[in-house]
């Protein structure tokens, strides 16, 4: 961790998600938040839609869009490799925005996760840059902040915007 702080509780990450309107989501599960995933399936006030890939959420969770809200969609950053048509031919070139709350497998590289992790894990942010998505690293003790900025952007440039959150960050 880059601060002392301690990591953030599944009941605070949706609290904070939830106060910000943020209560329709897709996905697919995650180890990197399990703790943030088993609490999102079990809040009555979240609805969630399970996907069989990250494209297939990505655009389950565009329809929120349609309906005046902003959808979520939970996944690891392996699967930046399946939204990125997506992605580009519909999100971004149709200015529909989404939130990507992102699980960082293979952050710091070797040895601090699993070796099928380590190049995706130091390309996820490279990727997110070159596609001109904003994104946003959590960081325990600036759920908020980090948010209000994410949203923010997503919410000025009317594009999907992702949340980096790393292995220990999210309980």
């Amino acid at each position: 961790m880059l601060n002392d702080e301690p990591p953030i509780g599944p009941r605070s990450f949706w609290r904070a998600l939830k106060a910000r309107k943020l209560n329709f989501f897709s996905g697919v599960p995650d180890s990197t938040f399990q703790g943030a995933y088993n609490a999102m399936v079990a809040d009555p006030d979240i609805l969630y839609i399970p996907a069989v890939r990250e494209d297939v959420a990505l655009g389950v969770a565009s329809a929120a869009y349609f309906h005046g809200g902003l959808g979520g969609v939970m996944m690891q950053n392996s699967g930046i490799g399946n939204i990125v048509n997506p992605l580009t031919s519909f999100n971004l070139l149709y200015e529909v925005p989404a939130l990507l709350v992102v699980g960082w497998r293979g952050y710091g590289g070797p040895p601090n996760d699993a070796p099928e992790h380590w190049i995706m894990g130091q390309k996820t942010s490279d990727i997110f840059d070159l596609l001109q998505v904003p994104y946003e690293v959590l960081e325990p003790g600036e759920l908020e902040s980090a948010l209000d900025r994410l949203l923010g952007a997503i919410e000025q440039r009317s594009v999907p915007g992702a949340l980096l959150v790393r292995p220990g960050v999210l309980e």
